[in-house]
């Protein structure tokens, strides 16, 4: 089995005992990323919307750094620290992930330093 560590080329802060991304054979695992600024590890704070983009941004620099594109994911799990935000959350992820949209996981979740929105990753990528 294949088995290879992928960094977020732009991270140059601890900011836990993880791996960005995991490349297993074609299957990319992403860790759960969030609204950060990666050369801090500090909070970005924004609207949903932003924190949105913020970290689906963070996502693709992963799934490119490992050979792919966005349209490799095939699956998300969202956590929104207000459910109450999931009609905004949702245009705002519905603006990055056109055509098939990857299936997807969306609850509301006690989220630390007053994030509004952390999501991980499944990406099968080409061969």
């Amino acid at each position: 089995m294949f088995r290879q560590e992928i960094k977020h080329s732009d991270k140059t802060v601890n900011t836990g005992a993880y791996s960005a991304g995991v490349l297993v054979d074609r299957m990319l695992f992403i860790s759960g990323q969030g609204p950060l600024d990666l050369s801090s590890g500090k909070v970005i704070h924004g609207t949903i919307e932003e924190e949105t983009w913020l970290t689906l941004s963070h996502i693709r620099r992963i799934v490119e750094t490992a050979g792919g594109q966005m349209e490799d994911i095939v699956k998300c799990t969202v956590h929104l620290s207000e459910i109450s935000d999931f009609d905004r959350f949702d245009a705002a992820y519905a603006s990055v992930f056109t055509g098939v949209r990857p299936a997807r996981t969306t609850v509301q979740s006690v989220l630390a330093d007053g994030i509004k929105v952390e999501i991980d990753a499944i990406a099968v990528l080409p061969e």
